[in-house]
């Protein structure tokens, strides 16, 4: 089914760094700026709030212009800088880490939550005469996302023996790979928005 490796690709290392973020982030927050365990958990709860901002923004963004593998790489790519600016940036100040957290957080999930929703369901309508179609896409490619969900926290806790820079990295490295992943699909997506403005313009 054309699409769904792509998506899946990209879902296992979306899930990677958002689960990333959701087990380690707590304790990062903790050792950069000297909170107890109790205050750094309450902390990190921005990040989760921006996930929210952000998978309404997808969802907005693919509503307005059919083109959910643009979306995502929009997001992915502005990911990448934030999360090198969060963790230079982060534990300056209180508020500062909160901000940061936002829009960090807006910019890693909202991709993941738009692939796991509504391009899965988009990809099993795309399949003709299956009724079953959906059920199968959203299993592979959540399945996929899944299996980077359990690997992204066993790396962080490896790499972070070298430093938490290099946590950011991984991180980072994972975005940059799920970027790639789609850069097929919107391609596509790109010409055929492109051709239908320029129609537009022909009939105007």
């Amino acid at each position: 089914m054309q699409g769904v490796i792509e998506f899946s690709i990209c879902l296992f290392f979306s899930k990677l760094v958002s689960y990333t973020f959701l087990y380690w982030l707590p304790f990062y927050i903790g050792k950069s700026t000297k909170s107890s365990s109790e205050d750094a958990a309450y902390l990190s709860t921005p990040f989760d709030l921006g996930g929210i901002a952000g998978a309404i923004l997808a969802g907005y963004a693919t509503d307005r212009t059919k083109a959910s593998a643009i979306t995502c790489i929009v997001m992915l790519v502005a990911a990448i800088p934030m999360m090198f600016i969060y963790e230079m940036f982060g534990s300056t100040t209180f508020t500062m880490n909160v901000v940061l957290q936002l829009i960090t957080g807006a910019l890693v999930n909202g991709p993941y939550a738009l692939i796991t929703t509504a391009v899965a369901a988009e990809l099993g309508d795309k399949v003709k005469d299956n009724s079953r179609a959906l059920a199968t896409v959203t299993a592979i490619i959540d399945g996929m996302g899944s299996i980077g969900a359990a690997i992204g926290p066993l790396f962080a806790s490896l790499v972070m023996s070298s430093g938490w820079n290099n946590v950011f990295y991984m991180m980072m490295g994972a975005d940059l790979l799920a970027f790639l992943s789609l850069i097929r699909i919107a391609r596509c997506e790109w010409i055929r928005l492109t051709a239908s403005r320029n129609s537009e313009t022909v009939i105007i």
